[in-house]
This record gives C-alpha cells, sequence and structure tokens, in this order.
C-alpha cells in the first residue's frame, strides 16, 4: 500500500501538520508506524503473559514416543528419583507412558504441594490394583478428597486410632506380643528370620486389635497363616509396573493380569470379613463380649458396627465402607511397621553401642526382673531417638502415597497437569546432605533434643506425609513399633549366625523392605524364665 494513500489523513489533521512537505510527511509516517508496531508488540506481550501458553512442565529426560520414559527407569524407584534430581532440579518430569509424573525432591516445593495447595492435591491417583482391593477405592487412602473422605478420617483418627481406643484394646495387643517373646525364648541359640516373624507378629497383633474378641485362638491362629500370604501377595501386585495404569485406555485389557489377581486375593479377603462381622454380630445378638481378653475389651470391629448403626443418614457408614477400612488396616499396617522394626534392628545389631545404651535405659525403667509394658514407653528417650532415626534413614513409604492435582496448576513456576501423579522423595529429602550431617549414618543421637515430630509441619522431616493426607494411623505405629523394639532388646542379646554379616541395603516397593532378610539368634538376658511365658 503506497504512502499516497495515507496524504490525505495528514491533511486533515491540525497546524503545522499541513505545512509539511511530502518527505517531511513520509518521515512522520514511518515514526507513526515504528510506534504502532511498538505498541502492538507491548499488547501482544502482555496479552500472552496473561492469555497465552503456560509455563511449561518440569524439566527432565526426554521421553520416546509412545512409552516415554518408562525404558529407562531403575527398579530402586527412590535412588532413581534422586539422581534425577541432581540432573534436573528439585522439581521434575518424566512420561509414564501417557502418565505425566512430577517428582519432588525439596522441603520447600514438598511444602508447597503439602501444604500451600494441599487442597488442591489432597487426591490420589488410583490404581488398577488399588481400586481392585478396595472395594473400587471405597477406603481412606483411595477416596476422593471430600465430605466422604473427611467422615472415613474421623472414623479412623478419633473412634479407631484414637489413644483412648488404642488403650482400651491394649489386652489384646499385649498377649500377641507376649506369645511372640515365648516363641523367641523357645528358639534360643537358633536362626530365626527377624523379618518373617515380625511380620506374622504384627499382623496377629492387628488382626487381634481387629476382632480378637470375636474368634477363638486356633482360629484366628489359622486366620493369620493365611492373611501373611495374602498380604505378601497383595503388596507385591501394588508395587508391580501395571500397563493398565500407564496407558489407561488399556485397562479394560488387564494385559497383565493383574486385575485378575487382585480380584482372587480381594474376594478371598471379602470372605472373611463377612466371616467375621457375622459372628461379631451374632455375638452382640446373644450378649457376649468376647473369649476371654478381658471385660470391656472391645476390638476395632465392635466399635465399626456401633459406628455404622449410629452414623448420621446425611452421610453414612456403609458395610462396604468398613470392609474397605479393614482392608487398610491388614494390608496397610503389617508390612511398614514390620519392615521398619526389621530395619530398627539391624542398625542396632549394626552399632552394638546404641543396643547398650538402649539395653541400659530399659534396665533402668523396666529392671532385669520385670518385663515391657506400653505404659514404660514414655520413659524411654532414646528408644523414641531410635524409632525416629530410623524412620528418617528408612522411611517406610520412600515416595509416600502419589498425590494427584485435582486441577492444573502451577509449582515452582512449572505447569502441573491435572491429574498427573506426584511423587514426594522424602527418602531423598531425609537423606539430603545440606540439611542432614552425615546423613547416610544411624545417630540416633540427633533426635534426642525431641525438635523433630511426625505432625508433617517440618518439611526436612515427613515419614508419614503432610497436610490433609497424613498418615492416619501414626498413634497406632508409633505403639506398636515401641512396644514391640523394647521387647525384643529388653529380652534378648541379639547376634548374627556364624560367618554371616550384616547388609542393611534396601529393596524398593510400596513399602520399603530389607533386600536380604534380617537372620539373627536371640540369646535370653532377664532374670528369670517365667519372664518368658
Amino acid at each position: 500500500m503506497s504512502l499516497k494513500f495515507f496524504i490525505p489523513l495528514f491533511d486533515s489533521f491540525p497546524w503545522p501538520l499541513q505545512e509539511l512537505n511530502i518527505e517531511q510527511k513520509g518521515v512522520l509516517f514511518s515514526y507513526f508506524l515504528g510506534l504502532l508496531a511498538l505498541l502492538y508488540f507491548l499488547w501482544l506481550l502482555i496479552n500472552k503473559s496473561k492469555n497465552g501458553q503456560p509455563p511449561p512442565l518440569p524439566p527432565g529426560p526426554k521421553p520416546l514416543p509412545l512409552i516415554g520414559n518408562l525404558h529407562s527407569l531403575d527398579p530402586e524407584l527412590h535412588i532413581y528419583f534422586a539422581s534425577l534430581s541432581k540432573t534436573y532440579g528439585p522439581i521434575c518430569s518424566l512420561w509414564l507412558g501417557r502418565k505425566v509424573g512430577i517428582v519432588i525432591t525439596s522441603p520447600a516445593i514438598a511444602r508447597e504441594v503439602l501444604k500451600d495447595q494441599d487442597t488442591i492435591f489432597a487426591n490420589r491417583d488410583v490404581t488398577a490394583a488399588g481400586r481392585e482391593a478396595t472395594y473400587g477405592g471405597k477406603d481412606i487412602t483411595w477416596t476422593p478428597y471430600g465430605p466422604k473422605w473427611r467422615m472415613l478420617r474421623k472414623v479412623c483418627v478419633r473412634d479407631m486410632l484414637s489413644g483412648s481406643t488404642l488403650d482400651y484394646v491394649y489386652a489384646l495387643r499385649r498377649k500377641e506380643l507376649r506369645q511372640t517373646i515365648s516363641y523367641f525364648y523357645n528358639q534360643k541359640g537358633l536362626s530365626v528370620n527377624m523379618g518373617e516373624q515380625m511380620f506374622l507378629t504384627v499382623l496377629n497383633v492387628i488382626t487381634n486389635m481387629l476382632w480378637g474378641g470375636t474368634v477363638k485362638g486356633e482360629e484366628r491362629a489359622s486366620l493369620g497363616a493365611e492373611f501373611r500370604h495374602a498380604v505378601s501377595e497383595m503388596t507385591e501386585l501394588f508395587g508391580t509396573p501395571n500397563v493398565s495404569d500407564f496407558y489407561p485406555g488399556l485397562e479394560w485389557l488387564d494385559l497383565q493380569g493383574v486385575t485378575k489377581k487382585m480380584k482372587v486375593l480381594a474376594k478371598r479377603f471379602d470372605e472373611i470379613f463377612e466371616s467375621m462381622i457375622d459372628k461379631r454380630q451374632k455375638l452382640d445378638r446373644n450378649g457376649e463380649i468376647g473369649n476371654g481378653v478381658g471385660q470391656g475389651s472391645k476390638d476395632f470391629l465392635q466399635i465399626l458396627l456401633k459406628l455404622k448403626d449410629e452414623a448420621d443418614a446425611k452421610m453414612p457408614l456403609s458395610m462396604v465402607e468398613i470392609k474397605a477400612l479393614l482392608m487398610d488396616m491388614v494390608v496397610g499396617g503389617t508390612d511398614t511397621t514390620a519392615n521398619t522394626v526389621e530395619f530398627a534392628m539391624a542398625e542396632i545389631m549394626n552399632r552394638p553401642d546404641v543396643l547398650r545404651k538402649l539395653q541400659q535405659e530399659l534396665e533402668t525403667v523396666v529392671g532385669k526382673d520385670n518385663i515391657v509394658e506400653e505404659s514404660h514407653i514414655q520413659q524411654l528417650p532414646f528408644l523414641y531417638a531410635v524409632m525416629k532415626e530410623v524412620l528418617r534413614i528408612h522411611p517406610a513409604l520412600p515416595l509416600l502415597v502419589p498425590h494427584c492435582p485435582s486441577e492444573t496448576c502451577t509449582v515452582e513456576g512449572y505447569t502441573v497437569p491435572k491429574g498427573s501423579r506426584i511423587f514426594i522423595n522424602v527418602w531423598a529429602i531425609q537423606r539430603d546432605p545440606s540439611i542432614w550431617e552425615n546423613p547416610t549414618e544411624f545417630l540416633p543421637e540427633r533426635f534426642l533434643d525431641d525438635k523433630w515430630d511426625y505432625s508433617g509441619n517440618d518439611f526436612n522431616y515427613f515419614p508419614f506425609g503432610s497436610g490433609r493426607r497424613i498418615c492416619a494411623g501414626i498413634a497406632m505405629a508409633e505403639r506398636m513399633f515401641m512396644y514391640s523394639l523394647a521387647s525384643l532388646i529388653h529380652s534378648f542379646d541379639w547376634k548374627l549366625p556364624e560367618g554371616e554379616t550384616l547388609d542393611l541395603t534396601e529393596k524398593f516397593g510400596i513399602v520399603l523392605k530389607k533386600k536380604v532378610p534380617l537372620v539373627a539368634i536371640p540369646v535370653p538376658r532377664l532374670s528369670n524364665p517365667t519372664l518368658y511365658e
């Protein structure tokens, strides 16, 4: 378009523009076009910042077509994710098939996700195995954040796992642990698989608290053995990389058979739960309270059934939800506690000075002519320090339970898409040398100042998570760990079989395990054999 087209526009302007010759008007017009171009560029810039492309995904390894970064995943996922953070920074992304994974390895960014934007991130990315195992995700772990979840959490924290309720079922818990101490005494001088035995012990303790007043000893022992194999298979399926989770459109094909296998296990659990519920209801109808566990020692199943009958009609507690909560207790409370006790025993045996300090503290508080009771636990600060240090260096859930944002949001200047899977690498944070002195060494003394707790408010140390989805079973886990470990350390000296060495290597899973099971020999140390009965 020629300049002559615009000259009449200048002629309509007031003086002095009308007095300019055509060359001067051309120069002025050039300046005018330049100003328009600058204003247009500024408008584009402002508009783009407001309504344009969102910030990019966090940095990460380059994905391949279709499979994303699945080809490069290491089985020891917590260690692999920690290595990614050294290359790409404290927040990075990778493609798990069609699913975006976001890895966070920084206390500050963990705080942003679990506290500052907690409401957005308070959901879960339910796996196919998790959905099948929990009646369609009706348990406290997988239920979406909202009124139903708040009701279930209240049931767990206030009614099932409160301090007063745990006091109430102490007789059930004590009976099972004393049987374990008696078992170890009968195995004195022989090698025992510590992890295997502690798994069975914790499982029996939990099932005893769930329905210990409902079934008799022989039936309970049979159920314990059956649960042990079923729980092991179930946790293995939870940790199996599943194509159905990486490519949701293929879930219906169940290419690896994970859903099919989980369905079989879940059906067996459901049959057991149904049987226990039926027995409990018959006992209640007949006015019976249990089988010699003590007057008033209600089990969790009694508590849940009572809550169901008294629930608000606007937010009922269904029988399916009761069974889903029972599933959480059986599956979620066994491996975590048993593995942590096994790690603790291995670390303590690797540090004879720590073992001596623990035994000296127990002798002072309990004495060698007495047995440990839960009432002693509050007087054992070094034992608490040992527990905190074990959970720092070997957190039960190294990546917590992955979170899932309910909407696309921005974290640390990067886009985090709705529905992505958020891995908080608490294992790496709690071993960060910029936070912890000698982070890979087992040093319980670092916790003697009582600065650290499990509230989730300090994002340098949060082994049970933080925010709305913090573990609901902290009180029970603490009691079971402390009581079990105190009893083992007080009752026996422990040594390795001849020629064996300690191996503290970890094996990744949803729940962290020892790669090589701890095999040890119990040596009785109390003054009277009757204390082992």
